[in-house]
């Protein structure tokens, strides 16, 4: 595929972007590269594979979720620059 201005200014309005000076030339130059691996790809036999529906055999390990405490609340608060009994006090970010 034939990478035109027209083509590079199209998908530059849509992604809402804008090549200054002679960007456009690197950008239309990438694009062409990526088309060309593309048309490489195409080249590939792909009659006798499967469509591949998942990357790997593996399954989800999961662990069991347990409660456990790592760090007390004391612990918690003593680096606080502000805090208020059992909570961190921080500044006001909404007004009424």
């Amino acid at each position: 595929m034939k990478i035109t201005e027209e083509i590079v200014d199209h998908i530059a309005h849509l992604a809402r972007l804008r090549f200054p000076g002679n960007q456009k030339e690197e950008i239309k130059a990438d694009m062409e590269k990526i088309t060309n691996f593309m048309d490489k790809l195409s080249e590939v036999d792909t009659e006798n594979v499967e469509p591949l529906i998942f990357m790997t055999e593996e399954l989800n390990k999961l662990r069991e979720d347990e409660v456990k405490i790592d760090i007390s609340k004391d612990d918690a608060l003593k680096n606080a620059p502000k805090k208020d009994s059992d909570y961190f006090r921080i500044p006001k970010v909404l007004d009424k």
